[in-house]
């Protein structure tokens, strides 16, 4: 079963450091619940700004951001925040 999250395009900070932005649904599976983030992109790096200034304008040349051409499932219990962004945040 797959549940459609209220604003669903998000940053999600994950555990050792990954941070990806995608169209997010919850999904229940055989291995516990994931995220799924469609239209994903990976947050590589920045430099120069704060993580504030990466949500206000990921299209600066500080910030390093890579489409992704997969779908990234992200266990639940591995994500330690996520952040409610634009519908076109990071493409």
């Amino acid at each position: 079963m797959s549940e459609r999250i209220e604003g669903c395009r998000r940053v999600v900070v994950v555990d050792r450091g990954w941070i990806y932005a995608g169209d997010v649904e919850r999904v229940d599976g055989p291995m516990g619940p994931t995220l799924r983030l469609t239209r994903a992109v990976w947050v590589f790096r920045w430099t120069s700004i704060g993580f504030d200034g990466v949500l206000k304008n990921p299209s600066s040349d500080s910030v390093d951001i890579r489409k992704l051409d997969h779908v990234v499932e992200v266990p639940v219990a591995s994500v330690v925040y996520s952040v409610v962004v634009g519908d076109s945040w990071g493409l």
